[in-house]
């Protein structure tokens, strides 16, 4: 574990270990690099270098005021890319991350990055426009600012035991360590910082990042996303891409890498190794 220093002056926390071709894993908003806890075992035990940072504002990186926007976040990854020397790597996000993941693989420097995963991802774009008819309302989003400032702590709560996890779906098995560790990752990061990045994760547009993407990506969405409804994201996404693959899950939620660890992270292997 470590940190960098980017040109800015924010410190990103980072975990590096193993060796072998490197595996890089994004996380969503609002947690951390502990939300990929599961797959960095697994991948470890496969013989993989795994790494996870958090996102300046989040965890254990600076509680940043300012560049929590996808040019900042993608600026950050590839200074982070940089420091460790990474080459063929693997670049794996969820939800956010996987928006993070389309910027940064759109401009990576040659060499750098050999595939790319998209999970329960927010490209094309989320956010309902003229353009993209079958988004979100803007309304939506608002309501999520509006309960992060209300009460961060019990939001942070409503949304774990409620739809990142389908946990409100009828019949359910519910995992209390499972909300408690989201509610735990979202508290120690920074309230400004999630406030913005809901405009980042919800209203940036992605399209050009996708076109330009020339290393094969795999695309993985449960039709169940109550967070990132899959209609209006993963075909979408897939249709973009140059080389692009889509596997969809029945009845998945979003939060599925956690809920559903046991079916994602082999067919994750899977392309990996193709």
């Amino acid at each position: 574990m470590g940190t960098i220093t980017t040109k800015d002056g924010t410190e990103i926390f980072y975990k590096d270990w193993g060796t072998g071709q490197p595996i890089v894993f994004h996380h969503g908003w609002p947690l951390s690099a502990d939300d990929w806890d599961n797959q960095m075992m697994f991948f470890l035990n496969q013989g993989y270098r795994v790494i996870a940072h958090d996102r300046r504002g989040h965890g254990r990186s600076s509680q940043t005021a300012t560049g929590n926007e996808m040019d900042t976040y993608a600026a950050d990854v590839a200074e982070l890319t940089d420091a460790l020397d990474l080459k063929d790597a693997v670049h794996i996000g969820h939800s956010t991350g996987g928006g993070e993941v389309a910027r940064y693989v759109a401009r990576a420097k040659k060499g750098r990055v050999a595939k790319a995963v998209l999970v329960s991802a927010v490209p094309p774009i989320m956010l309902k426009t003229e353009k993209n008819p079958d988004g979100l309302p803007l309304e939506v989003f608002d309501g999520f600012r509006a309960a992060l400032v209300a009460n961060r702590a019990q939001f942070y709560v409503d949304v774990p035991a409620g739809p990142f996890y389908g946990f409100n779906r009828p019949g359910a098995k519910v995992y209390q360590g499972v909300i408690d560790n989201w509610w735990r990752q979202g508290m120690i990061g920074g309230a400004k910082a999630h406030y913005d990045c809901i405009k980042a994760f919800s209203e940036t547009d992605f399209t050009e990042d996708l076109k330009a993407i020339d290393v094969p990506v795999l695309v993985l969405h449960g039709d169940d996303d109550q967070i990132v409804p899959y209609a209006d994201a993963a075909p979408l996404t897939v249709k973009l891409l140059k080389n692009g693959t889509l596997k969809t899950y029945p009845g998945f939620p979003h939060g599925m890498l956690t809920t559903h660890a046991d079916v994602i992270n082999p067919d994750l292997l899977a392309f990996v190794r193709s």
